[in-house]
């Protein structure tokens, strides 16, 4: 991995920042940046809630990753749980860890920053396995996830506010190594 150091990371104290970087690496307007920041530092506020920063040697946030462990109660699952269903995976709901945002700046894309950064919050879970949503098409985060054992739960998933589809992957834990 390059310059980069992953490690824990206080993200609301730094959810400016971490929103720049999620802007950049997923293509957020202004608008979408404002309407993520309060949902954001609400998930940090849910019990067992954790996150890692990938920090260059100048101090700045190259990459981050949050995740918490799932709640069915949680608009995330309310809107999946229907397709999991439908697919015989509502299962995967119970007694997981997810990944509720993983994001790198396109500079520090391909070095091994985001595969760092999403098998280090997993090795810290408790649970079984690992889910998460992904744009659903060919991607290289789709393949980073592939190559760590996720595997297509339901496609395709619509989230009200989200033009594009996505898929609901997930991994038994710990994830596949190289």
């Amino acid at each position: 991995m390059e310059n980069v150091v992953v490690g824990p990371v206080d993200l609301a104290s730094r959810i400016d920042e971490a929103l720049a970087v999620q802007a950049l690496a997923f293509g957020l307007g202004p608008d979408e940046v404002a309407i993520r920041r309060p949902i954001v530092l609400r998930h940090l506020a849910y019990p067992g809630a954790r996150a890692l920063g990938a920090t260059t040697t100048d101090g700045r946030l190259a990459g981050f990753v949050y995740g918490l462990p799932n709640d069915r109660a949680h608009w995330w699952s309310s809107v999946v749980e229907p397709y999991l269903r439908q697919r015989g995976n509502d299962d995967w709901l119970d007694d997981a860890f997810v990944i509720t945002e993983l994001h790198v700046l396109p500079g520090h894309q391909g070095h091994g920053v985001g595969r760092e950064l999403i098998t280090a919050i997993t090795d810290s879970a408790t649970e079984p396995r690992s889910i998460l949503s992904a744009i659903d098409g060919d991607s290289p985060a789709r393949h980073l996830y592939r190559a760590l054992g996720y595997r297509d739960l339901a496609r395709p998933v619509h989230f009200p506010s989200a033009a594009r589809p996505y898929a609901v992957m997930g991994a038994p834990l710990p994830l596949l190594r190289r």
